[in-house]
């Protein structure tokens, strides 16, 4: 404030600048004067002063603040501008001081008017003063009398108080007496019930009643009665509480005391049940809640507050963990089966209380409980019921993997079936919600495998999986489950050579192992009774070690041999390692035996095996849509054919018309409508179908043009011997399968394996004939077979060229196939089919060279024969095939040159195996000479090519 005016003071003193002589006159400084304004404000002008009403209410509300820390003066000088106004701090500070005078006079009116309400007060403080006054002196008074009575009259008191006392003690001595006798009733009573004798505590509380009423007349009795009441009320609580806890263990003798203390305390059995079974549903729901809670608390839910006790189960289930999900699962399902042994075990109670007495004692209500209790059961598992399946429908099951996956299913069938021994049940809502959850995961777990098998598919090099000998698909690992119930459904005359026949005892059926793999010695709830539940441990209990593949033992020690045929078979392969260190020169024939009785299976085969497997296992579990499951089961085999003949039966050189049955020809085009895609070539982006898989490629790594490897026989018969073996493990699980899928589907899965498994062994032709026409020059034969000359008037007793020509490439193909022979095993099977393949297309093609011929003399029809016989001769030795095949193709169309014209035109008619060019060709040789019977068999061949082309 004192720099203020200090600035203010510096303001008004300063003198004026003084101005340089520039030449002006004064008249031009003469300027208008100023207002002066005085800071007194008695002599400020008052003719423009505003009301006093508009002065309070232009006073700014920071002079109202109550606060200690406000400063005026510093909230003044803060509105100061930087450069200070002389005229304006004094209309400002006029401002205020017409402010300061109006609120002070404005507090002053204010004090004149509230003056007598002020006095008035004032006189209301001097009475109350004098009142206090007044009672001080009162106190003072009493005090100070009291203190002379405690003087003279203390002793008097003291006389008095104990004498009082006295007479109390007597009293109290007399009621405590009889509160120490009725006191022990109620400690009987306690401790019977801690010996769980019901009916003795109830006994003794009701006489200890009758004791309390008749000395009711004292307080303490009357107070003992109530207290004997509250613990007849505690009795029927603990009651309570011990039904409950039978509600998770069952005991006979215990729930027997119970019953009888019910009849005690006149309560009916219908209300003991309805009692019970309130407890039952309450265990089921807290039971349920807790397990569930329980695999929540240890997320984030609990922070929101969603485990807190007040959200419903389903909520609950909802926010269960992914990777928690199958603990919590068994846990529950372990805790309600304990909840439903023990109502089980109730109700056997109950049966056996009715066995043991006569018809005649039992009365309506004994009747009537029974019943009751037999209504309650379905009520109870319709409970347990709705407790694990909204637990499984607000699961996210299809990121599991299968193992998990089957797993989930394993309990939940194990749960069915002790619904089905619980109740007869089927529990649909178990089933409905395990199909929902089956059907979505199994869609798009079907849909992996696919992709999975292309991968495989294309990236196979088509060499053998070596495995042992006596393999089979039951020592896999995905089919130790189902190993006891194949055995049961066995086929004798459709198992496969390679799968060891199991001995099956008449007296085993199907029945004695579960649906899910482990075997069942008796009822769940008879198995389980003390100790242990279905849901503990392992839920398959058939373990086996998986031991396939084959080892380099020339001891014959790594075979299997746990069946009478595996035992014979090691033995013999024993044996023959024996003769082969005495007789080196059996060691070929020894090991070409051992390796025709090897299964030739790939990898992929054994990869679609072992999905086959786990196929087998949710088909199992899964009864609802176990047609759905084989279904696609079967595309696995489907697509392996498909691919099969697609990789090395495309690059067939010759017509395939007779090489292709009926069978294998539907089975690939519906294969290839119903689940080949192929993408648009000149699209990179295409949507494919649902349920369809694109089309595979082969290999680049698998070589199939090399002549000398025989365009890849090594790899064809791989390929075509894996999938036949493949069909033949089908077969094996034809009966099997028939068993899991319902009546209505059986004729579409026994269509399947007459068509597609069936057709399997047809496609040795079209895929070893693609060998076999690549591997013989035909255009060189026929070129050389074009040069000879049929117009010879004498027989030659030399053969012609050509069939050197064709003997020669005959015994090159024998040479590569002992090569071949030596990497890979060829069946006696695949060896007759491709020697017949050879017979096959060198028949067509003799026929073909012998329907070039433009001229032939009857000499040269000898010749003909003659050079075909010469071929039969050497090939029966080559190829060892007796009769060969084909050969009455040759001789037929050879023999047709010395047929009459009359007869050679029925012969034509009956011989429509022939190509219309091959007739041609016989009709222009033998019919040279006469030129009007050459036109008209001509225009019956085109008449009947043209009648076959138009069927």
């Amino acid at each position: 404030m004192d720099e203020f005016k200090q600035k203010l003071m510096g303001l008004l003193n300063k003198q004026p600048p003084k101005i340089p002589s520039m030449g002006f006159d004064d008249s031009n400084y003469h300027f208008p004067q100023m207002p002066t304004l005085s800071i007194n404000s008695k002599t400020a002008q008052d003719s423009d002063r505003p009301a006093d009403q508009d002065i309070l209410e232009s006073i700014e509300a920071a002079y109202f603040s109550t606060s200690d820390d406000f400063d005026i003066c510093r909230f003044e000088l803060m509105k100061l501008p930087e450069i200070l106004d002389c005229h304006q701090i004094q209309q400002d500070f006029k401002n205020l001081k017409q402010q300061h005078s109006v609120v002070s006079k404005k507090v002053l009116q204010m004090i004149l008017e509230h003056q007598s309400s002020c006095n008035d007060e004032f006189k209301n403080i001097q009475v109350i003063l004098e009142h206090l006054t007044e009672t001080l002196n009162q106190c003072r008074e009493s005090r100070r009398q009291l203190a002379v009575c405690d003087k003279q009259c203390s002793s008097s008191l003291g006389i008095l108080a104990n004498y009082r006392k006295r007479k109390l003690s007597q009293r109290l001595l007399s009621n405590l007496n009889m509160i120490k006798n009725l006191h022990s009733f109620d400690k009987r009573c306690q401790q019977l019930l801690k010996d769980e004798d019901y009916v003795g505590a109830i006994s003794e509380l009701k006489r200890c009643q009758k004791t309390a009423i008749k000395y009711r007349h004292f307080s303490c009795v009357a107070a003992l009665t109530y207290k004997l009441q509250e613990t007849l009320e505690n009795t029927d609580t603990k009651f309570d509480r011990i039904l409950a806890e039978m509600c998770y263990h069952f005991d006979s003798e215990r729930y027997r005391k119970l019953q009888l203390a019910y009849d005690l305390l006149e309560k009916s059995q219908v209300a003991m049940i309805d009692n019970i079974h309130v407890h039952y549903i309450t265990a089921i729901y807290n039971s349920s809640f807790n397990i569930v809670n329980s695999f929540v608390a240890s997320t984030d839910v609990l922070e929101s507050g969603v485990n807190g006790g007040k959200n419903p189960y389903k909520t609950l289930c909802q926010s269960v963990p992914q990777d928690c999900f199958i603990s919590c699962l068994v846990q529950l399902c372990k805790v309600l089966f304990k909840i439903v042994l023990s109502y089980h075990q109730l109700a056997i109670w109950y049966n056996n209380i009715e066995e043991s007495q006569d018809e005649g004692d039992l009365d309506l209500e004994s009747s009537m409980g029974k019943q009751k209790l037999e209504h309650n059961v379905v009520k109870i598992w319709d409970d347990v019921q709705r407790k694990v399946s909204s637990l499984l429908l607000n699961a996210h099951l299809a990121a599991y993997k299968f193992d998990q996956f089957v797993q989930v299913l394993k309990v939940v069938h194990r749960l069915i079936q002790v619904g089905e021994e619980f109740c007869g049940s089927k529990s649909e809502d178990l089933q409905e919600s395990i199909r929902k959850q089956s059907v979505c995961y199994f869609k798009n777990y079907h849909a992996q495998r696919l992709e999975e098998l292309k991968i495989f598919m294309e990236n196979e090099m088509w060499e053998i999986c070596p495995v042992k000998p006596a393999f089979s698909i039951l020592q896999l690992q995905e089919f130790k489950s189902v190993r006891s119930a194949l055995k049961n459904y066995k086929n004798t005359p459709q198992m496969s050579p390679t799968t060891p026949v199991y001995s099956t005892n008449s007296t085993e059926c199907s029945s004695c192992h579960s649906q899910d793999g482990s075997s069942v010695t008796g009822t769940y709830f008879v198995r389980y009774a003390n100790h242990g539940t279905p849901f503990d441990g392992s839920l398959d209990e058939t373990i086996i070690e998986e031991d396939i593949l084959a080892v380099n033992d020339n001891k014959g020690s790594g075979y299997f041999s746990e069946d009478s045929e595996e035992d014979e078979e090691a033995e013999e392969l024993k044996r023959e390692f024996v003769d082969e260190e005495r007789n080196p020169n059996k060691n070929n024939e020894n090991k070409r035996r051992h390796q025709e009785n090897c299964p030739i299976l790939t990898n992929t085969t054994l990869s679609v095996l072992r999905q086959v497997g786990k196929y087998l296992q949710m088909s199992r579990l899964l009864k609802s849509i176990s047609f759905q499951i084989i279904s696609c089961m079967n595309q696995l085999f489907d697509y392996y054919l498909y691919s099969v003949h697609l990789f090395f039966a495309s690059d067939l050189a010759v017509s395939g018309n007779n090489l292709y049955t009926e069978e294998l020809s539907m089975t690939l085009r519906k294969i290839s409508d119903n689940m080949i895609f192929e993408p648009p070539i000149q699209e990179t982006e295409f949507t494919m179908p649902e349920g369809y898989i694109c089309k595979p490629s082969l290999s680049a790594m698998v070589e199939l043009k090399s002549p000398e490897k025989l365009h890849g026989l090594a790899e064809r018969v791989v390929a075509v011997e894996s999938l036949i073996f493949l069909s033949k493990q089908y077969e094996f699980l034809q009966d099997y399968l028939e068993h899991l899928i319902p009546q209505t589907n059986r004729i579409m899965l026994q269509q399947f394996f007459s068509q597609n498994v069936v057709s399997v062994m047809h496609l040795r032709k079209p895929v070893y004939m693609s060998v076999v026409a690549q591997a013989f020059d035909l255009r060189q034969i026929l070129t050389s077979m074009s040069k000879i000359n049929w117009e010879v008037k004498e027989v030659m007793s030399q053969h012609n060229s050509y069939i050197d020509l064709i003997l020669r490439e005959v015994q090159i193909f024998r040479l590569r196939l002992d090569e071949v022979a030596h990497k890979v095993p060829i069946s006696t099977e695949v060896y007759k089919v491709l020697w017949e393949s050879i017979a096959h297309i060198v028949t067509h093609t003799l026929v073909q060279g012998f329907s070039d011929a433009k001229k032939c003399s009857n000499a040269g029809r000898a010749l003909m024969q003659l050079d075909f016989t010469q071929f039969l001769m050497k090939f029966e030795k080559i190829s060892s095939l007796k009769p060969v095949p084909h050969k009455e193709y040759v001789e037929n169309y050879v023999k047709a040159f010395y047929l009459p014209e009359m007869e050679l035109e029925k012969w034509i008619k009956d011989h429509k195996e022939y190509s219309s060019k091959h007739l041609f060709g016989l009709v222009c040789c033998a019919c040279q000479s006469n030129k009007k019977i050459r036109q008209r068999l001509l225009q019956i061949i085109e008449e009947t090519e043209k009648g076959l082309f138009g069927r």
